[in-house]
């Protein structure tokens, strides 16, 4: 068995975070629920305290109410047994998908909350944890770099959704509303305002630009008498896409083309799905190929230099933080590069950056004061992280327009927690939703009184505000910077380190065996194998082995959990997504013949996909390091399949 490194910071210093793999924090956990859960029971007896009780003393004595609570337990036992087969996320013997063991203040404060059951679509459904809610998109505007302080004209804002693809799908919302807008406040003859000269340049304001006029927008209306405010703010509306919808408004400006949104080959489906939701049309998608697996560079300047010459608007360039299937990093510095560039020859657009799985990483490269570390002082423990590549594309996020974030992902907060951030509040504006019943002042001038009616600006309706809590309460107690949670984020990274230098080692010793290739160098906290018997030359067995492999570490309901000794994932590797150049190294590495590529079933290699993220992979304190085990583990196996 390796040496394992020696942390650099306190060995216990997070110990307290999780219930742990083998419920070590019960006692913790379980104080924290039965405080609350009287507390809160108290406050019910208190609300007024001269209100009888409704329910008598006796009830409890009565048949219909003692085979209520005996059907009740039989069905909570059942749910309690058959929640056994469960995937057992908490132990670092799971290393498949995005999900671990969950942070202790998180799970507490959701618990604590549930029973006060708040909706956070306003503060007359929600009245603290809607406020708690604004919080956290400040609290994720600031590990950004985004403008954070309510005070400022220009601060970020950010909420909850139920996970990133939401968070997504508003990025596209808000980025579509605030690129129409200009063209609305053209049809609708404005006088006194200073409006783009034609349609295609309204159209192709950069997101800061037409934030700007939409400010002067609201500041001219607000000057206007009550009665034509009114008939100016319709005439704009009237003119809206919003209003009219896209096929109305594309047809009202035959010299606009719909929108495309630029993205890389390896985004999340979620792009697609939102596009048809909105109604612009998966065609609208435009994949752009990879280098390195990261966004090619070159392919974004080809595609927007083909947009400019033939008048095809762009809403959205994306760069992915953390590809949900390598953990990849785009270079979100060379996007927002191309931005200002093609923004300097007319043609705006907005970039977003889908950091579902590897936002969080950005604490890493925060200090306590919100300023971001140099690459010497983030990399300080750390063998290879980050790259130069990462720093800079990490160091560009405050630059970029908005932002999607995933608390249930390496938040380790429950599910479903999502985020989506802006980097300037003033273009929710533009997504307002009216509704007397719920929002009683349209737009009060302070920030936080506005984003109190939370409903207005969002996709969803009701909410649950215990999200909100767990994710305030966790930031709180773990603060996103790299002394923060940070620390959590940095023993993901030295875990992935491990796996790798493992990895390696590993291909040498199973030589005879197996060839074995870590594709690509890790940028975040997963690692890719790529596996093929020696000696085979076809890629349809290479996949068969990978598929016996996984077959014996996935989840199984039929089968007892404690059958699988160790959960892993997979994925593929495929041509348009690598090009040609990657993909025959890869296949020659492994020495598969790239003439068995293209086949029916073999147009990709399968490869095992391992998530790093559970903190106690490396168990310091008996000495077990489970990135070892799981290699001997994976020899035996190998060997039982090939003997």
């Amino acid at each position: 068995m390796s040496s394992l490194p020696v942390p650099e910071r306190s060995r216990h210093a997070l110990d307290a975070c999780f219930l742990g793999p083998y419920g070590e924090n019960d006692t913790l956990l379980e104080k924290l629920v039965v405080e609350f859960l009287r507390d809160h029971v108290y406050w019910r007896r208190n609300f007024h305290p001269e209100d009888p009780p409704a329910i008598p003393t006796h009830a409890h004595h009565d048949p219909g109410y003692q085979d209520f609570e005996a059907r009740l337990r039989r069905e909570l036992h059942q749910l309690s047994a058959s929640l056994k087969k469960s995937v057992p996320f908490h132990s670092p013997r799971y290393m498949g998908h995005m999900v671990s063991d969950l942070l202790i203040p998180g799970l507490a404060a959701q618990i604590l909350t549930l029973p006060y059951n708040p909706n956070n679509v306003s503060e007359d459904a929600a009245p603290v944890t809607v406020d708690l809610e604004v919080q956290v998109g400040l609290q994720l505007a600031r590990m950004l770099g985004y403008p954070h302080d309510p005070d400022q004209p220009d601060c970020a804002f950010g909420h909850l959704t139920s996970g990133g693809t939401l968070a997504n799908y508003q990025a596209l919302r808000l980025a579509l509303a605030l690129k129409a807008f200009p063209v609305a406040l053209r049809a609708a003859g404005l006088p006194g305002i200073e409006l783009p000269d034609d349609d295609w340049s309204a159209f192709n304001l950069t997101p800061s630009a037409g934030i700007e006029l939409l400010d002067r927008w609201q500041v001219w209306l607000a000057a206007q008498p009550v009665a034509a405010r009114r008939r100016w703010h319709a005439q704009v509306e009237a003119h809206r896409l919003e209003h009219l919808g896209i096929a109305d408004f594309f047809a009202t400006h035959p010299q606009l083309k719909v929108p495309h949104v630029l993205a890389p080959i390896t985004a999340h489906y979620s792009w697609s799905k939102g596009l048809k939701l909105l109604g612009l049309g998966r065609k609208q998608l435009q994949l752009l190929p990879e280098r390195g697996m990261r966004l090619d560079l070159d392919a974004l300047q080809d595609t927007l230099e083909t947009c400019e010459r033939e008048r095809q608007p762009v809403l959205l360039a994306v760069a992915v933080l953390g590809t949900t299937e390598y953990g990849t990093i785009d270079p979100v510095d060379g996007v927002v590069d191309a931005r200002d560039r093609f923004a300097a020859r007319g043609l705006g657009f907005g970039v977003h950056v889908d950091g579902a799985w590897g936002g969080y990483l950005a604490t890493m490269f925060r200090n306590e004061d919100g300023s971001l570390r140099s690459r010497d002082d983030v990399g300080a423990g750390f063998s290879m992280f980050p790259s130069s590549e990462v720093h800079a594309a990490f160091g560009a996020l405050g630059r970029t327009d908005s932002v999607t974030v995933d608390p249930h992902k390496l938040g380790y907060l429950p599910y479903g927690s999502g985020a989506f951030i802006c980097r300037d509040h003033r273009a929710t504006a533009l997504l307002t939703e009216a509704a007397d019943y719920v929002f009683h002042e349209a737009s009060p001038a302070n920030y936080l009184a506005r984003y109190r009616n939370l409903g207005q600006f969002i996709p969803e309706g009701s909410k649950p505000g215990a999200a909100a809590a767990a994710a305030y309460v966790t930031h709180k107690v773990l603060p996103l910077d790299h002394a923060g949670l940070g620390r959590l984020q940095a023993q993901t990274i030295v875990a992935t380190e491990a796996f790798d230098t493992r990895a390696r080692q590993f291909a040498g010793e199973v030589a005879g065996l197996c060839r074995v290739v870590v594709p690509f160098t890790p940028d975040s906290n997963l690692v890719c194998l790529a596996l093929n018997p020696t000696g085979n030359r076809d890629l349809g067995r290479a996949n068969a082995f990978v598929r016996q492999l996984h077959d014996e570490m996935r989840s199984d309901p039929r089968q007892p959990v404690q059958s699988r000794e160790f959960f892993g994932s997979v994925t593929t590797l495929r041509p348009e997504v690598l090009g040609d150049t990657e993909m025959q190294r890869i296949l020659l590495a492994l020495d598969i013949d790239p003439a068995t590529l293209g086949g029916d079933n073999d147009d990709r290699l399968m490869i095992l996909r391992h998530t790093l993220m559970n903190p106690y992979l490396q168990d310091r304190e008996n000495g077990i390091s489970y990135i070892d085990l799981y290699f001997e583990y994976l020899a035996r196996r190998m060997q039982a399949l090939l003997a």
